[in-house]
């Protein structure tokens, strides 16, 4: 397996739509001459950006985080530009990007550096072959004080690795619980 450069991305992209919208550069500046913290194309991966739907993550309830019998009461829904993360608590938003990714390739996802340097943490799990949709991503503010998340601006780097013969088995093929999710998605049992 390789990992695969910017051309690859870019006509990947374009020609068979596995970035949608796709940017074919690095955008660091916005029209209005503001600095972002970039997206789109970069030397061996794709930025992708955050959208401004987040659930915020509360204990209001004093419920326990159960992966098989997860309270959606637990989240508080924001729409907004800038979403605030509680001290030591965690947010999960979705990429503005819909990705399809090809039947030879998995990814990797690392949230970016402007991000880990504040203490703030983007998990996300690989893309398997043939999965499709919005990424859902997960950022925990690890500090003791509120962290700021901004949507539409670059959040972590896609890395894609090629092989040099398909899967016997795919994501698609397994019928995988989070195949063509849309918005943010909580955990499926």
């Amino acid at each position: 397996m390789a990992i695969k450069a910017d051309r690859w991305i870019r006509t990947m992209a374009t020609e068979h739509g596995m970035i949608d919208p796709f940017e074919p550069h690095q955008v660091r500046t916005a029209a209005d001459g503001e600095r972002l913290i970039s997206f789109g194309t970069s030397s061996y991966g794709y930025d992708i950006r955050c959208a401004d739907e987040f659930k915020i993550f509360t204990n209001i309830n004093s419920a326990i985080v159960d992966p098989k019998n997860f309270d959606s009461s637990s989240f508080v829904d924001l729409k907004a530009d800038v979403c605030m993360i509680p001290p030591n608590s965690f947010v999960l938003a979705r990429t503005i990007e819909y990705l399809r990714i090809p039947r030879n390739v998995i990814t990797l996802c690392l949230g970016k550096s402007t991000y880990a340097r504040c203490g703030i943490i983007v998990n996300v799990t690989p893309l398997e072959p043939e999965w499709e949709g919005h990424v859902t991503l997960e950022f925990s503010n690890t500090t003791p004080l509120p962290a700021k998340i901004y949507a539409n601006e670059g959040v972590a780097q896609i890395l894609f690795f090629e092989s040099d013969e398909v899967c016997e088995c795919s994501y698609r093929d397994r019928q995988g619980k989070y195949q063509g999710q849309r918005g943010v998605t909580l955990p499926r049992p």
